[in-house]
């Protein structure tokens, strides 16, 4: 039906972006396991390591990060822990609100993420380029 061209037309595209974020996602996890890291790891160290206020490194509540890095606040919470865990970030009570919780990135954060940085801008170069039709 013509009515319907608008709208598979929209259903195509969507499919087409879920479809390129899978093919990414996996390419990224891939490429990144070589240094302990999956795709949602590194998008949470970048996201830490892009923010600064002067010299200090920002701390991120756990809910703003969940919203930047897209990720449910319990998959973030494990996330945290397992970055914990490995010395690439640090928990902390929000001095604002005893209840809520802050992460930051350490020094070992940050080198781990300048390591891998060029790799995942490479993978997302590769993967999100586009590409001719065959």
């Amino acid at each position: 039906m013509a009515a319907d061209t608008p709208e598979r037309l929209l259903v195509e595209e969507w499919r087409g972006i879920l479809a390129a974020h899978a093919r990414t996602t996996c390419e990224l996890d891939r490429e990144l396991h070589a240094y302990g890291l999956g795709a949602s790891d590194f998008e949470v160290l970048d996201v830490l390591a892009e923010e600064r206020e002067g010299e200090q490194v920002r701390t991120f509540r756990v809910q703003e990060l969940a919203s930047r890095s897209h990720l449910s606040q319990s998959a973030l919470s494990r996330l945290i822990g397992r970055l914990e865990k490995d010395g690439l970030v640090t928990r902390c009570m929000c001095s604002e609100d005893r209840r809520g919780v802050s992460v930051a990135i350490t020094e070992a954060g940050r080198s781990r993420h300048a390591e891998v940085l060029p790799l995942q801008r490479a993978v997302l170069a590769r993967m999100l380029t586009a590409q001719p039709e065959a």
